[in-house]
């Protein structure tokens, strides 16, 4: 298991069925799994993700409907809004090696990097996973000249009021997120969870900036690589999920798009299959040798008609559940647009809609939590859904 520890070595497949039962933690008893190996899960650590609420909250980059996208303040009000997991955050390399919080390489939408007239001879035009993108990428900027720029909000059309905030807060680096985890965990006297997903690693292999060795080696000088670990580490790679797998013993997440899509990394290594693949019950067995949780569009538990209405729920969370994977769906908004049509109120971009009817049309399916940009939301709308 190339530099995983001796006893990690040691509980081989053992743990990670362990790791995935514990996982699971109180929906272990509907999938059937014994008590013995619920009870030897991570509870020895604070409960681990056994202990976490269900459905969890997971605050989506930071409480995100309230403050510009993977900044340490948006991570903050997560967190003080009650979300039980923070997405901190999507993991993408600077020119020198280190990893910092963008929702995508290319920052043009997400920092003020266009008013800095010293970086106008850094826009260009790149190919990233087969599509042409222009703008600024954190690939071509030092880890110093990322800390000139400022964060803005990535959708102003839908969240105005989030622009008040532009250009206050930094661009954070994974290793800053790390030691915030660690003071938010002692002041809060609970441990405080983490959702780290790595963003495009093929393209950035290819760079030589492999992100799997980096975040392994952040996570292992935080001590933050084990199996009861507080850190969840996603990719929509599940490539790179293996090779983490190989490396860490954090529980790990595939994370899948529409059902006719491909992995990029099954573009590149001619793997023929889809994410349509990937959700039979062939494709979630193998998925489950080697990780512990699908984090799937919304879509993929409850498709929607030509009208943008929601349909027949798939069978999906049974067919995961079974198999012994949790399901992490993406994303709640509350906002019209980002809702199914037959949740919209009125027609304004920014306007919210019935949300709450949509995370309990949800909830109903057995997923094991949900993403939400609007984390004090999500935390109602389960308060509601568990009350009955």
């Amino acid at each position: 298991m190339g530099t995983q520890e001796s006893d990690e070595q040691a509980r081989g497949t053992g743990r990670r069925a362990l790791l995935g039962a514990a996982v699971l933690g109180a929906g272990g008893a509907v999938l059937g799994l014994s008590g013995t190996a619920r009870a030897a899960g991570p509870g020895h650590a604070g409960g681990g993700v056994k202990g976490l609420p269900r459905p969890t909250i997971i605050g989506h980059r930071g409480a995100s409907g309230y403050r510009p996208e993977h900044t340490l303040a948006a991570y903050q009000l997560a967190l003080d809004m009650g979300a039980d997991i923070v997405e901190a955050g999507d993991l993408v390399p600077t020119k020198d090696g280190h990893l910092v919080c963008r929702h995508e390489p290319e920052i043009g939408g997400t920092t003020d990097v266009a008013d800095h007239p010293e970086f106008a001879d850094r826009k260009v035009t790149k190919v990233l996973d087969g599509v042409s993108v222009t703008g600024w990428f954190t690939e071509d900027f030092t880890l110093a000249e990322l800390k000139t720029l400022r964060a803005i909000e990535r959708i102003p059309a839908n969240r105005p009021h989030n622009t008040l905030y532009n250009g206050r807060w930094e661009i954070p680096t994974f290793e800053e997120v790390l030691r915030w985890q660690t003071e938010q965990t002692r002041r809060r006297g609970k441990q405080v969870w983490i959702y780290p997903e790595l963003k495009h690693p093929t393209y950035f292999r290819k760079l030589g900036l492999g992100l799997e060795e980096r975040i392994a080696k952040v996570l292992r000088k935080y001590g933050r690589h084990k199996w009861n670990s507080p850190v969840i580490v996603q990719s929509f790679e599940p490539t790179s999920i293996q090779r983490l797998n190989k490396l860490i013993d954090n529980p790990l997440v595939v994370l899948l798009s529409g059902a006719d899509t491909r992995p990029y990394d099954f573009v590149e290594t001619g793997d023929p299959r889809t994410v349509a693949d990937l959700v039979k019950p062939a494709g979630l067995r193998e998925i489950a040798s080697y990780a512990q949780g699908i984090g799937p569009t919304l879509d993929l538990v409850i498709p929607k008609d030509a009208s943008g209405n929601l349909t027949t729920p798939t069978t999906l969370v049974r067919d995961a559940h079974r198999v012994g994977l949790i399901l992490h769906p993406w994303t709640l908004r509350n906002e019209n647009p980002f809702l199914p049509a037959d949740f919209r109120k009125g027609t304004a971009p920014d306007a919210y809609g019935d949300v709450f009817g949509a995370y309990r049309t949800y909830f109903a399916t057995g997923i094991d939590g949900v993403f939400t940009d609007q984390p004090d939301t999500g935390v109602l709308a389960r308060e509601d859904f568990v009350n009955g």
